[in-house]
């Protein structure tokens, strides 16, 4: 919310849709949070708010505190912060497969698939926009990049492997367990898959993509 308050003065209203178009994509948060924060960074003297009459309704318009443009580059200057941690329920339902039948698991993996493809749809417009000049933030276009590159890159790795893995779960044979068909591949194909996974991760490179 600072960052946001450093490039310009925003309303509440303003704010909730700026972090809605981007920093929501790897930094979600409870809609109610965020009306209440720009209340707590004021309080703080991180912000300072005004009311602004616009028509008949009266806006409250944050902007940043020189206290709060300190408390930023701190911030900035305090390394990356927490390892990456990634929430993804239809991983989940992955995970438990086996509680269930191979099309139970097809049907998550292909949602999975759209899933990425969709965002990677939505991404993709917001890039062609920026990079036809059509954006608030000319100075700042290097830097979103920076960001947006990564999580396309995390979808686009998502979208690949839900395609590759909903191919994999087709060679499984039928497994019965009690009187239901499951989706549980056989544990020497499993064997042969962290076999490979530790091929790649003992490669030179690590398994890293390499740069464009």
């Amino acid at each position: 919310m600072l960052g946001l308050l450093a490039i310009q003065p925003w309303t509440t209203y303003e704010l909730a849709k700026q972090m809605q178009r981007s920093v929501h994509f790897f930094w979600p948060r409870a809609e109610r949070k965020l009306y209440d924060e720009p209340k707590r960074l004021a309080a703080l003297g991180l912000a300072s708010s005004r009311s602004v009459a616009t028509g008949k309704r009266t806006s409250n318009v944050y902007e940043i505190t020189a206290e709060g443009r300190a408390a930023l580059r701190e911030w900035l200057r305090d390394g990356p912060g927490e390892p990456m941690v990634i929430e993804m329920e239809p991983l989940l339902r992955v995970f438990f497969a086996d509680g269930a039948s191979k099309a139970d698991l097809h049907t998550t993996l292909a949602g999975i698939e759209s899933q990425a493809s969709d965002t990677l749809g939505r991404l993709g417009a917001m890039a062609a926009e920026i990079a036809a000049g059509i954006d608030h933030f000319a100075g700042r276009r290097a830097t979103n990049a920076l960001a947006m590159e990564l999580w396309v890159r995390l979808h686009e790795t998502a979208r690949d492997w839900a395609t590759w893995a909903q191919a994999e779960a087709d060679t499984w044979p039928s497994v019965r367990r009690g009187r239901q068909q499951v989706a549980a591949g056989s544990p020497e194909r499993g064997s042969e898959l962290f076999a490979a996974i530790v091929d790649r991760l003992s490669a030179p490179d690590g398994g890293v993509r390499a740069a464009d």
